[in-house]
C-alpha cells in the first residue's frame, strides 16, 4: 500500500502541472481587463502601466512560470514562517497577489476558511450522517413505508434547486415565525455561551439546506448499493451459518456497500472547501464561494487561479484517498 501511494503522489505531480497549465491558460485568455472598473478618465498610457506593474506586460510562459514558483515555494514556505515561528530565507518573497485587494491570495483564502468550514463542512458531514444509515433501512426494507420516504426524500432534495429551498426556509423559520435570523454574521466572534448559541442559530438554515441536498445524493447511491451486496452469496451463506441479521447487516453488507459510495464522498469533499456559491449568496456567508464569485466579477485572474488550481489539487488529493479506502474496506484489493 505504501509504494502503491507513493506512486500515486509522484504521477500526481505531473497531472497537477499540466492542470495548472491549462488553467493558467485558458484565464488569461478569458475576456476581461483588471482596469476595466477604473474610471474612464484615466488616460490609457496609465492604464498600460498599470497593466505592467500588475505584471502584464511579460510573456506567458515567464508569468506561469513565476506563478508556479510563488504558488508551490513562496506560499508554502510563507506560511510555514507564520506557523511554526521560524526564519526560512531572507523572508521577503514574491507572493501570488490580488489585484483587487493588493492582498496575497493565500491570506484572503484562510481568512474565509473557517466561514465556509463551519457551514459547507458542517453540512457535508451532517449529510454524510443521515444518508448512511438512511440508504441501509430504506435497502434492507424495500418497497416498505421507511423505502417510500426516503425515495421521496431523495427525490426532493436533489431535484428542488439549493437557492428555493434556502428562500422557503428564510421565508418560513426567519419570516414569519422568526426563529432563526436571515443573515450569516460573519463578524461573530464565538467567546462565551451567548455567543456559541447565536453561532449555532445562525448556522441551522445554511447547514439544513446543504445537508439535505448532501443527503439526497448520497443515499441514492447507499441504497443501490446495498441492495447489490443483499443478493449476493456471502450474504445467503452467512445466513445459513446462523448470523444474525444486525451481524450480516451491519459487518458484512455495510463494509462492501461503502466501497462505491466511498468514491462518491471523497469526491464531494473538494466541494466543501470550493464553497456552496449559491447558498453562501443567499445566507450572506463570506466563505470562499463568495470570494470566488467576487475574483469572477473583478477579472482578479491571481486569485480565480490560485482557487481553481486549489481545488484541482484537493481533488486529485481526494482521489488518492479514495483508493486508499478501498484496500481498507475490501481485503481482496491489493495494490503491490
Amino acid at each position: 500500500m505504501l509504494s502503491y501511494t507513493l506512486r500515486r503522489l509522484l504521477f500526481a505531480i505531473p497531472t497537477l502541472l499540466v492542470i495548472s497549465f491549462i488553467i493558467f491558460a485558458l484565464l488569461d485568455l478569458s475576456p476581461g481587463d483588471p482596469t476595466s472598473n477604473l474610471p474612464l478618465t484615466i488616460p490609457p498610457e496609465v492604464r498600460e502601466k498599470i497593466r505592467e506593474s500588475l505584471g502584464l506586460g511579460q510573456p506567458f510562459h515567464v508569468r506561469y512560470l513565476l506563478w508556479l514558483q510563488q504558488f508551490f515555494i513562496n506560499e508554502p514556505l510563507t506560511l510555514i514562517e507564520k506557523w511554526t515561528g521560524w526564519s526560512i530565507g531572507s523572508g521577503e518573497r514574491l507572493r501570488v497577489i490580488s489585484w483587487q485587494t493588493r492582498s496575497p491570495v493565500a491570506d484572503l483564502i484562510l481568512q474565509r476558511l473557517p466561514q465556509t468550514l463551519w457551514v459547507v463542512g458542517l453540512a457535508y458531514l451532517v449529510g454524510v450522517l443521515i444518508a448512511i444509515p438512511l440508504g441501509v433501512i430504506s435497502a434492507y426494507r424495500q418497497y416498505s413505508w421507511v423505502d417510500q420516504f426516503a425515495t421521496l426524500f431523495s427525490m426532493v432534495g436533489f431535484s428542488v434547486p439549493t437557492f428555493f429551498t434556502g428562500l422557503a426556509l428564510i421565508v418560513i423559520f426567519a419570516v414569519k415565525l422568526q426563529w432563526l435570523p436571515t443573515i450569516y454574521d460573519t463578524n461573530l466572534r464565538v467567546t462565551d455561551g451567548h455567543t456559541l448559541w447565536l453561532q449555532i442559530r445562525q448556522m441551522i438554515l445554511p447547514v439544513t439546506v446543504l445537508a439535505l441536498y448532501n443527503a439526497a445524493q448520497i443515499s441514492r447511491y447507499m441504497r443501490a448499493a446495498v441492495l447489490d451486496n443483499l443478493s449476493q452469496d456471502y450474504v445467503r451463506t452467512a445466513r445459513a451459518k446462523g448470523m444474525g441479521e444486525r451481524t450480516v447487516l451491519l459487518v458484512h453488507v455495510l463494509r462492501n456497500s461503502l466501497i462505491p459510495v466511498v468514491t462518491v464522498i471523497a469526491l464531494g469533499v473538494p466541494s466543501i472547501f470550493g464553497g456552496a456559491i449559491i447558498t453562501e449568496q443567499i445566507f450572506r456567508v463570506n466563505g470562499l464561494g463568495q470570494l470566488l464569485i467576487s475574483g469572477i466579477q473583478s477579472a482578479d485572474l491571481p486569485l480565480v487561479q490560485t482557487l481553481t488550481f486549489l481545488f484541482a489539487v484537493l481533488i486529485v488529493l481526494f482521489n488518492l484517498i479514495a483508493d486508499v479506502l478501498y484496500g481498507i474496506l475490501d481485503p481482496r484489493i491489493r495494490y503491490d
